[in-house]
Parts: structure tokens; sequence; C-alpha cells
């Protein structure tokens, strides 16, 4: 599609439309969502309305832009448009030059009156525009499944012709709902996990567990090129850096070897439930697939997240292990989830660990750890490393 003669990209809201009084909430969000996602097209300007957000070019790319707008959740679909004078005959001259530089043996025209004040229905602005078409053209009409569809919508200051609806992120726009910190590994749910939780329109901050020397630097540099995948959705993301090792070691010390892994996760989720406390997250997110491996079985979850006062949300439970992939290509996680470096899950792995640990074992367990202190120790050690799509080439190794 050439991109020479349009000026503007007309947005359309999501589910935004069901909100009623919180509309104004979720729309101011949403455009400095935008404006945060375009922010390298510094000729951009804005116009919000009470159902589209007017884009206008001045000379930006058009194309290029539409590109970040993919990744903007609360956006249902954009359209590249041409701004007319609201006078029939103009519409349609203006949407045959348009059409002439698409591809594709059949259109359809589809207008809407949103002024009901205009002087001419809907019908009949299809009917003429068409009519123009069919007589300037090689084109003929498929309303089923048209290769062009013409969209008019005529306003009270003009009308706005497009060639084409681009689908949008959809969900809610990022920072609506509030801040969550998501459970960040290096493996390929996690990513998928935090992505969902972005498209219902929270804000994410991450923890993740490093156990050097028994995980390497290039095992935390994988997950920070995963965090900055997810940057596409959200500008920047704070990923908590974790010094897990003497509490893995005083596991594996401590602790019978099939209950190793419900141990583990429940000081995970001690010091996560401390950290997203104390950064004003309303909960937990973690990659958790139901039955996927033995920490999230059933009987598993229930013993290993008694301890969190936070909610514990889990976006990929039901999801089996195709699903999750899919996903992860769509939002290109999955080549850097499966990079060869183990974390600090998959080290200590036992042979035989239990999936259906026991409530008065684990009690048991951890009476011979000083608990408090070493979650206070491990928060104590976090480093935070600020992700951002800026940063892209400067990724280094932090151990």
């Amino acid at each position: 599609m050439s991109t020479t003669n349009y000026e503007f990209i007309v947005c359309r809201y999501g589910e935004l439309s069901t909100k009623g009084k919180n509309r104004r909430n979720f729309t101011a969000q949403l455009v400095r969502n935008v404006r945060a996602q375009l922010v390298a097209f510094p000729a951009l300007t804005y116009r919000e309305t009470y159902d589209r957000l007017y884009i206008t070019l001045n000379g930006e790319d058009g194309l290029a832009v539409s590109e970040e707008l993919k990744h903007v959740f609360g956006l249902s679909s954009f359209s590249l448009a041409v701004k007319a004078e609201r006078d029939l005959e103009k519409m349609a001259e203006l949407a045959v030059e348009l059409i002439k530089e698409e591809t594709g043996a059949t259109f359809k025209v589809l207008a809407r009156r949103h002024d009901k004040s205009y002087e001419h229905i809907s019908d009949a602005i299809n009917r003429h525009v068409a009519t123009r078409i069919l007589q300037n053209t090689e084109l003929t009409v498929n309303v089923r499944q048209p290769d062009i569809g013409v969209i008019i919508e005529v306003r009270t200051d003009a009308a706005y012709i497009m060639m084409k609806k681009v689908q949008g992120a959809g969900g809610y726009p990022v920072g609506i709902q509030g801040k969550v910190m998501l459970m960040l590994s290096g493996g390929i749910d996690s990513p998928v996990a935090g992505y969902l939780m972005l498209k219902r329109g929270v804000s994410l901050e991450a923890i993740h567990f490093a156990s050097p020397p028994y995980t390497s630097a290039e095992a935390q540099k994988k997950v920070i090129d995963l965090a900055r995948k997810l940057t596409n959705y959200q500008s920047s993301i704070k990923v908590h850096v974790v010094p897990f090792t003497d509490i893995q070691l005083e596991i594996n010390k401590k602790v019978p070897e099939s209950y190793a892994i419900t141990m583990m996760r429940r000081f995970m989720l001690r010091i996560g439930d401390a950290l997203a406390n104390k950064r004003r997250c309303l909960a937990i997110a973690n990659g958790e697939s139901l039955g996927q491996v033995a920490s999230q079985t059933l009987h598993s979850m229930k013993e290993i997240t008694t301890i969190p006062t936070l909610p514990i949300l889990r976006p990929v439970l039901t999801y089996d292990k195709v699903e999750i992939i899919d996903l992860a290509r769509k939002i290109d996680t999955y080549e850097t989830s499966i990079l060869p470096f183990e974390d600090c899950c998959t080290i200590f792995t036992p042979a035989k660990p239990t999936t259906k640990p026991h409530g008065d074992k684990i009690e048991r367990y951890e009476s011979a750890f000083d608990i408090e202190a070493m979650v206070t120790k491990a928060i104590e050690g976090i480093e935070i490393i600020e992700v951002t799509k800026q940063q892209a080439e400067e990724t280094e190794t932090f151990l």
C-alpha cells in the first residue's frame, strides 16, 4: 500500500466503549501510551475525540508509525486516512485516486454517517462512490470478500477516507489496572504471562532470581532480553534481580531432595510478595500452567501459595504448551526463551520432585531456617535494572 497521499491515522478504541463514566480515564491513558510508543516520530500531532484518536502524520512515515501502533493495547483497529470535503463528488474523486494505488481486483465501499445531520444517508454515499470507482477503474464489487475495503466516515468537520483497517492489539491501555510484579524466568511461559497481563491493562515490574555461579551471565542476559521484548508493549520495565544462591544452597543442604522445588518456590513467593508490597504492586503474576511440572500441580500450588499476602495471577494456567509456544512466537520471545542457558529453576533439579507435598512436612523442614533473615538479606541484595527499548543494543552482563 502506498502512503504517499495519506495525512492521518484514524485510531479506533477497543473495549473502552463499555467503560461508561471511566471512559475518560481510559482514553487519557491510551493517548499517553500512544504518545510514548510513537516518541521516535516527533512531528506527529494528536487530536482525541469521543470515539477516535486522530494522528496527523506531518510528513512522518505512515507505515512505520502503523507498525508501532500494532503494539499499543487499547486500540481495536486503525487506518491510514485522507481528509476530504463533505461534498459527495469530492469524496468519490478522492476514493478513486486512492484506490488506484491499491492492489486487488475487487472492492467494497463501507460508509458511515457519524454526523446524522449530513444530507446523504450512508447507503447513498456507498452507491455514489462505488459507481465512480466502477466508472474509472477495472475493479469489480465484491461485498462478501473484497480485496480492498473503502471506508468512509463522515464527521462534522470533514469526511475521512481509508482503504484498509489494520487490526490493533485490543485489550485495555497499559497502566489503567494498576501494577503487578511479574516473576520472570528465562523460560517460555513467564514472558507470555507478562504479555497477557499487559493486554489486560496492568503495568509490570519484574522479579528474577539468579544463582551465580551456578547460573551464568548469559542466562541473566537472556532474561533482560525477554524483558526488552515486553517493552514493545510497555516502554520500560524495572527488573529486580534477586541473589538467590545462598537460599538454594541452604535448601539443598537441609531439605529432602523431593521437597527442594516446593521449598524454593515458597521462598521465591515470600521474596516476591515482600518486594511487590514494597513497590506498591497489587498482585504477583507468574507463568504457571496447571500440571506442567511438579511445582504446578494443584496440590503443589496449594502449599506454595499459602504465604503471599497479594493475589497470585496465572494468565496461562489453562493453556497447554503448544498454545503458550504459539503466543511466544507471536510476541517474538520464543527464540530467546529456548536459548540453552540454565536458570535457578533448572539447577539442583531433583530426580523425583513430589507432586503432592504435605503441609506438615513443609512446616517441619522450614523450622530449620531463619526465614525472615534470609528473605531480608535477599531483598537487600537486589539489583535493579531499568530495561527500555532505546537500550536495545547496549545490553551487558550483570554478574
